[in-house]
């Protein structure tokens, strides 16, 4: 048996543990990304590792700065607030669509992805929390039938996933964050495009409020004040 790694594979693994890596934390927002360091920490070539961050650049988890090199880019509240306000829009006209249109086995899938989310919650297991989370979201999406809302929340996902881990390092936001998820599998369960609506909208609304208690104003380096 072959048990290489094909390079497309490896490329995937390595963007999928950068991906996690800024998205925990690991790291900050606004540091320069060393690719010797990275390379030698991921034990990937330098035209790999840069294919990889190349992925991520177009993700917006990166930036790639002239005579820099790559950075995690800051993300200000103001930014945040934009990709909030795109959220209420697409989440709850998703939810509604989904409402009317979501087959069984995809309502079923709903229902799986938020016991898993419990169980995650119940272990305090962050990343299985946002990959539960996450796939609770993409068969929202993809039921609702609207395929461009499909392709604006992929683009957003990774920003999104960022917010998400913001807002759920609250404390109790996680417990409150199912009860939110429960009231939107009920009201699509139920057939209810108003309600499933009104209720991914409050979803938002109020991880819009937990995510705001973790930001900090991030000065202008350029204002000349002290």
């Amino acid at each position: 048996m072959d048990l290489r790694i094909a390079p497309k594979s490896l490329q995937q693994q390595t963007v999928e543990r950068l991906r996690s890596a800024i998205l925990s934390g690991m790291f900050k927002q606004g540091q320069r990304l060393v690719e010797t360091d990275l390379c030698e920490k991921l034990g990937i070539s330098r035209p790999s590792l840069r294919e990889a961050l190349r992925s991520l650049e177009a993700e917006r988890l990166i930036q790639i700065v002239p005579n820099r090199g790559p950075i995690v880019p800051i993300m200000t509240w103001e930014k945040a607030q934009q990709i909030y306000d795109v959220r209420l829009l697409i989440e709850g006209e998703a939810a509604a669509l989904a409402a009317s249109n979501i087959s069984d086995d995809a309502l079923n899938g709903l229902r799986t992805a938020l016991k898993d989310f419990a169980k995650a919650q119940k272990t305090d297991d962050a990343a299985a929390r946002l990959k539960t989370t996450t796939r609770f979201y993409e068969i929202i999406f993809h039921s609702s039938g609207n395929t461009i809302i499909e392709e604006i929340a992929r683009g957003l996902l990774a920003r999104i996933n960022f917010l998400r881990q913001q807002s759920m390092s609250n404390a109790g936001r996680g417990r409150h964050s199912f009860r939110e998820m429960k009231n939107i599998f009920n009201a699509i369960e139920e057939r209810n495009p108003d309600a499933a609506r009104e209720a991914a909208r409050e979803h938002v609304k109020l991880a819009r409020e937990a995510a705001k208690r973790t930001f900090t104003p991030v000065r202008d380096e350029h204002d000349g004040n002290d």
